[in-house]
């Protein structure tokens, strides 16, 4: 019963998703028996024979489809009433396009006029074929091959028919197959040129099948296939029809069928096999598994609501992150611990599409020397991904077979200006911005982290790019780290954004230490980014990074360097090189930095004064009087001295 005989016994909510009416147009040539067909159809006589169908003034829900009420409206066929027989059609659910049986070249025009007219005017309903006056002619064959080159050209067609209205002849089923082809279109679902399964729906089908494997062996055996018969149906399949199935199945295809039951071929055959003869049931299946009419999860089922403060995350819990490790095993086919790509797109098959096809989660995990993901990589990805977009990180767990409650796999963390007054973070993934003008090396440092060559050949920046991957630190305790790079020109951008420093457990400032006015660049960034989060409420901890240690450092960097982290109350600028590959366990300082919120907040009273201090330290010194020289000086030692204490205290 059920998808296999064509007795489903379901709700209609589960099937025609949400449609509460059908409005089905009839157009054709004039004297095509358009109107004839529905005054038959309308007719008293014609009631004694089948259940009515609907006049454009009636509404009727027995006998049809899923008992949902449908109206028929008749349509002119004159040229001077265009413009009604546009309306009629642009508002159709359906339409019914028909041609006389007796009068050949009305066929001819559904192929040279009418077709053509509904794509000109956009119209893209579901379309039936009906023929009139069959009771008119004896030879079908000229016409049946006729038909099916229509059906070939124009996807749209639905079905085909012929019927009789003066002998009450297949006029129910003219109307019936309009109403299935709008509640259980198939077009969606199956390829007629090709006869093959439409992508978004062989997705579907293996989603499906993943769910149903309970054991995980690769195959649904009578009992699975039988769980998933009365989960759609309510009514279980007798032993002798679920080994005829397999039998059909086998027959088609060998390998579709192994001792242990059906395999996931075999099941996809089996539903090209129902949609060749027209079976509209596998409708049911998709919506009693949570999908719409345009093969997607319902939305109802993939959000949550991630309602949080702008200094609030959202992170994966444990018996998420041990689902995925499950499911990156599983997909592992060749045991290297990685998912090369093609094991990565055997992962996501069961989704829309791969979520990291773009960025800014392209590229923006470790790939293996061979072009695979790690664990750590894949992971990081999904933190990612939860990070930035949590409701499209539970779509796609959902779609990958995660079945447990939506809300256990997030967790909200606390807000970080709490972490702050605890001096302590609990975070699991930390998100760095990192800020630097062109050319500091911000990009080269994001390679870094993610094990990727120095390149010869500097390429600017100009949107904004991630990188996510697992630090390992002291103790064998691991965080996942998310560098976030600023261009130069976004960082004025973010400032003038309230909330945007709130995801930012630490925020880096790059500079090339052999060009003064890249240094003098970064340090504008650290007061404009440090004031900002002092305005709005949402200080960060801030880290100085000397970039491009290989090279000559420009004159007094040191000391400028140096004045700046005490009288901001910093630590030291980082050296590294990425060039050489020495980069000073600068991840780890970072997630450090991150963990110890309380700490490495710039004391913006010596920032603000920075300019100040910068010209006159940078003035030729000819123009400065040897008392003017040892003032400032003395002022400057008295600041070091005073950010000393500060931070020792």
């Amino acid at each position: 019963m059920g998808i296999f005989s064509g007795k489903a016994k379901s709700s209609s909510s589960s099937i025609s998703g949400n449609k509460s009416k059908v409005r089905i147009v009839v157009a054709g040539d004039c004297g095509t028996g358009k109107s004839s067909l529905i005054a038959t159809a309308a007719s008293e006589k014609f009631a004694q024979h089948v259940p009515p169908v609907l006049t454009p003034t009636r509404l009727f829900a027995d006998f049809y489809p899923d008992r949902i009420p449908f109206t028929v409206n008749d349509t002119p066929s004159s040229s001077e009433n265009q413009n009604a027989l546009t309306h009629e059609l642009e508002t159709a659910d359906a339409v019914v396009l028909t041609y006389s049986c007796d009068q050949p070249h009305t066929l001819d025009r559904l192929s040279t006029f009418w077709l053509p007219e509904l794509r000109r005017l956009q119209v893209k309903v579901p379309v039936v074929v009906v023929g009139c006056k069959l009771d008119a002619v004896d030879d079908t064959t000229v016409r049946q091959e006729q038909l099916l080159s229509l059906v070939q050209e124009f996807e749209e067609i639905e079905t085909c028919t012929e019927c009789s209205a003066r002998n009450l002849f297949q006029v129910s089923k003219v109307f019936y197959y309009a109403n299935v082809a709008v509640l259980f279109p198939t077009s969606p679902l199956f390829d007629k040129k090709k006869q093959t399964l439409k992508p978004k729906f062989e997705r579907a089908l293996k989603r499906i099948f993943i769910l149903c494997d309970h054991d995980r062996d690769n195959t649904l055996s009578d009992t699975e296939f039988n769980d998933l018969q009365i989960k759609c149906f309510n009514v279980p399949l007798p032993p002798s029809e679920v080994v005829d199935i397999k039998r059909v199945v086998q027959e088609k295809y060998p390998e579709g069928v192994n001792e242990r039951g059906l395999t996931l071929r075999g099941f996809l055959i089996l539903s090209e096999l129902l949609l060749q003869k027209g079976s509209h049931e596998l409708w049911t299946v998709l919506r009693k598994f949570g999908y719409d009419n345009d093969i997607k999860l319902r939305d109802d089922l993939l959000h949550v609501s991630f309602k949080r403060a702008p200094d609030q995350s959202v992170e994966l819990t444990n018996e998420a992150v041990k689902f995925l490790k499950e499911i990156f095993c599983s997909f592992d086919h060749d045991s290297d611990g990685a998912l090369q790509v093609a094991e990565l797109d055997d992962l996501f098959s069961t989704a829309p599409e791969s979520p990291w096809i773009e960025p800014p989660y392209k590229d923006a995990a470790e790939s293996t020397a061979t072009g695979g993901i790690s664990l750590d990589g894949f992971l990081s990805k999904w933190s990612l991904m939860t990070l930035l977009e949590p409701n499209k990180s539970l779509a796609n767990l959902i779609y990958i077979g995660y079945v447990g409650d939506p809300a256990s796999a997030f967790d909200i963390t606390k807000a970080r200006r709490l972490n702050s007054t605890k001096k302590q973070s609990e975070r699991k993934v930390l998100q760095s911005f990192v800020f630097g003008p062109n050319g500091a090396g911000k990009s080269a440092l994001l390679n870094s982290f993610l094990r990727r060559p120095f390149p010869e050949v500097y390429t600017p920046t100009t949107n904004e790019r991630f990188a996510a991957n697992v630090v390992y630190q002291d103790g064998g305790t691991k965080k996942i780290l998310i560098l976030r790079e600023i261009p130069e020109d976004g960082a004025r951008q973010l400032v003038c954004s309230k909330e945007s420093l709130g995801p930012c457990d630490v925020a880096v400032f790059v500079h090339d230490i052999s060009n003064e006015q890249s240094w003098k660049r970064a340090t504008e960034l650290l007061v404009e980014v440090a004031s900002h989060g002092e305005e709005s409420g949402f200080e960060v901890p801030c880290l100085i990074v000397a970039a491009k240690d290989d090279l000559n450092m420009y004159p007094l960097a040191i000391q400028d360097s140096t004045r700046v982290s005490f009288e901001m109350g910093l630590e030291t600028a980082i050296p590294l090189s990425v060039k050489l590959g020495d980069l000073n366990d600068v991840f780890c300082r970072i997630v450090s930095a991150a963990q110890k919120p309380h700490l490495g907040i710039p004391k913006l009273e010596y920032g603000r004064n920075y300019k100040r201090y910068y010209q006159i330290f940078r003035r030729p010194i000819k123009f400065i009087s040897v008392g003017a020289a040892v003032a400032v000086v003395g002022l400057a030692a008295s600041h070091v001295y005073t950010a000393r204490k500060i931070t020792s205290s």
